[in-house]
């Protein structure tokens, strides 16, 4: 099973969106560009809405079936490892395996002696076309990334293993992430990770570094865009190298965790893909609840309400709401409304702080970071919010296909 060139993975709290996300992706095709859909959806979202990996499959055939769909599409076991993957098995086709709860635990020195020897060569000066100096390494270097990254690459060959021997061989994708870790990964980090994917005989066909800069849920990059656009382009090339060096998958190609709304690096990342006709899987994460909450609100009388109420809610629970995704959100509490501010809002007013367009005066970045944490109220308000939706699919599934096709794919994919 292969994944192409480019692919998106469409997350989906509520598993209501699937037509109006697939809408946007057939409507690139339209426009000549292949994209294949990847709905996704972690663990850990399971758990907080109450649903089961089984849902995701069924969101995704019936959508496909709706469209008539003839493309290939899969479903994502999103950051998964060993103590819940199985769960997930049947219904997915695509295995995001996280293993950055192992990065730092160190190898035994003789794993590590072992690893350097057998990259040894690398350590004389190493060439990669398409980036312009060369890499000096040193066996210390290879010793030190060893260190940091052999143990969580050894536990991803565990997990691939345990699903291979489940799925069966080349019948599911396999990512590797290790984006969820304290600091970025180096282009040279990069490779000998790559070096360490090749030594367990992972099929990878895409691979999730930590990049430069902040990727925070839902809202734009923060960092210094000219050296993430280096590094970029260093990890493409590492990428190419790696393939030929280490008989790596040819399809081998970087995914964008938390990559929706990442507006302002997205014109350097398009400029990458053509440079070196790479691919991409891009990763968006709580987009599509978002422009829910929105379209709710845009839908006036008991929907904006209960938008209002939503909002009130995540409010007085942020500390709960936040916890889990303290290192990917910057909320700065003194700029959060008071919910009885919002109260007074019209529709339109809640849909401007809330939606992603930093020309609009209104726009709140921390009102829509806090929204965007807060799917676990909505999903306590099953009974009225799944109604709501239902209710105001229309004016819903306008705003889900316009943030994905306008502000996402045709940003990355068609100008790429």
């Amino acid at each position: 099973m292969n994944l192409v060139k480019y692919s998106m993975g469409i997350g989906d709290r509520f598993a209501r969106q699937g037509q109006a996300q697939l809408s946007a992706i057939v409507q690139a095709k339209a426009l000549g560009v292949e994209i294949t859909p990847v709905w996704n959806k972690s663990n850990r979202e399971h758990i907080l809405v109450h649903t089961h990996p089984d849902s995701v499959r069924v969101e995704a055939d019936a959508a496909v079936k709706a469209l008539g769909w003839t493309g290939p599409y899969h479903v994502d076991a999103d950051h998964i490892n060993l103590k819940n993957v199985d769960s997930f098995i049947a219904a997915s086709d695509f295995f995001t395996l996280d293993v950055a709860d192992f990065v730092g635990q160190a190898a035994t020195d003789a794993e590590i002696q072992a690893f350097v020897t057998r990259h040894q060569r690398y350590a004389t000066g190493l060439r990669i076309p398409g980036i312009d100096r060369t890499l000096n390494i040193s066996p210390e270097d290879i010793a030190g990334i060893a260190r940091k990254y052999l143990v969580a690459i050894r536990e991803a060959g565990a997990i691939y293993r345990h699903v291979e021997s489940a799925k069966g061989r080349d019948r599911f994708i396999t990512e590797v992430s290790v984006d969820e870790t304290d600091k970025p990964q180096t282009p040279v980090e990069l490779f000998f990770i790559l070096a360490a994917v090749a030594g367990e005989k992972i099929s990878a066909q895409t691979i999730a570094p930590k990049f430069t800069g902040r990727f925070n849920k839902g809202v734009d990059y923060v960092g210094d865009v000219a050296q993430f656009e280096k590094e970029f382009n260093e990890d493409l090339a590492v990428i190419a190298f790696a393939i030929r060096d280490f008989g790596l998958p040819a399809n081998l190609k970087l995914s964008v965790h938390s990559g929706s709304d990442k507006f302002s690096i997205y014109g350097p990342i398009a400029r990458a893909l053509r440079k070196h006709g790479a691919g991409l899987h891009l990763k968006t994460a709580g987009t599509t609840w978002l422009e829910e909450v929105a379209g709710l609100a845009l839908a006036g009388g008991d929907a904006l309400k209960l938008a209002q109420e939503i909002y009130e809610k995540a409010y007085a629970r942020i500390d709960e709401l936040c916890m889990p995704y303290a290192a990917v959100i910057d909320i700065d509490r003194a700029r959060l409304p008071e919910p009885k501010t919002v109260k007074g809002w019209s529709g339109s007013a809640y849909a401007a702080a809330l939606r992603h367009d930093q020309k609009c005066p209104a726009y709140n970045v921390h009102f829509r970071q806090l929204l965007h944490v807060g799917f676990k109220v909505a999903a306590e308000m099953g009974d009225v919010y799944y109604p709501a939706l239902q209710a105001h699919a229309d004016v819903i599934g306008r705003l889900v296909t316009e943030n994905l096709l306008e502000k996402h794919i045709k940003a990355v994919f068609v100008r790429a």
